[in-house]
């Protein structure tokens, strides 16, 4: 056991000795790294929510990762920081999209986004319910107590129409290609799998910072 063991010290001390070596000089390493764990947009976009820290997650309903974050994101929104204004964008980069995100905008006018936004993804993801066109939505608001032609009304209106349009916009300006996205004050694209841990450090640095 001895004679093994003088074999293996020095291969031991090898592996171990180096990364001892790079704690011990930089033991204030932040825990997640720029261009890893997140990357700075090349151009900062402005923010909704002056005098707070944004941050913003975009979403499609019919995105199965969308869905598997959800419980994270509602989790963190029970300690979200007092200083921080979380923003959703369901966006709609193909035409199968865009009932998805009207169905959201709708929602959110009517005042029952609350009641609404989880029974979706679950109706689509659990229940493989086909939710993809204007009747079918109409069909699924009135279960939950939507009057259908008010919804409809607001399926339609121009401040859906603009808040889609606003919404694909900041996605093209963010440079988001898929979803779940989530950025950061208009500066930061998290890209870790451990993503709202990634948020709340990012949090904190935005808040150290001059102005923050």
């Amino acid at each position: 056991m001895t004679k093994l063991f003088r074999r293996l010290l020095p291969i031991v001390l090898a592996c171990v000795l180096p990364l001892a070596v790079a704690r011990a000089a930089d033991p204030a390493a932040p825990p997640f790294q720029e261009g890893k764990d997140y990357i700075r947009l090349s151009s900062p976009v402005p923010t909704s929510a002056p005098g707070k820290i944004e941050v913003v997650e975009l979403f499609w309903y019919g995105c199965p990762h969308c869905f598997e974050l959800e419980p994270t994101v509602r989790e963190w929104l029970k300690h979200k920081p007092d200083n921080v204004a979380f923003v959703r964008i369901p966006v709609s980069f193909g035409a199968n999209w865009e009932p998805g995100a009207r169905a959201y905008y709708a929602a959110e006018a009517l005042g029952v986004l609350d009641q609404i936004h989880q029974p979706l993804f679950d109706a689509i993801h659990r229940e493989k319910r086909k939710l993809s066109s204007e009747d079918e939505l109409a069909a699924f608001f009135a279960e939950h107590g939507v009057d259908q032609d008010a919804f409809r009304k607001a399926y339609n209106s121009f401040q859906t129409e603009t808040q889609l349009r606003r919404g694909n916009q900041l996605a093209q300006r963010y440079g988001v290609r898929g979803v779940p996205a989530v950025i950061v004050n208009g500066k930061y694209d998290v890209r870790s799998p451990r993503m709202f841990e990634v948020v709340d450090f990012l949090i904190v640095q935005e808040a150290a910072a001059p102005g923050g």
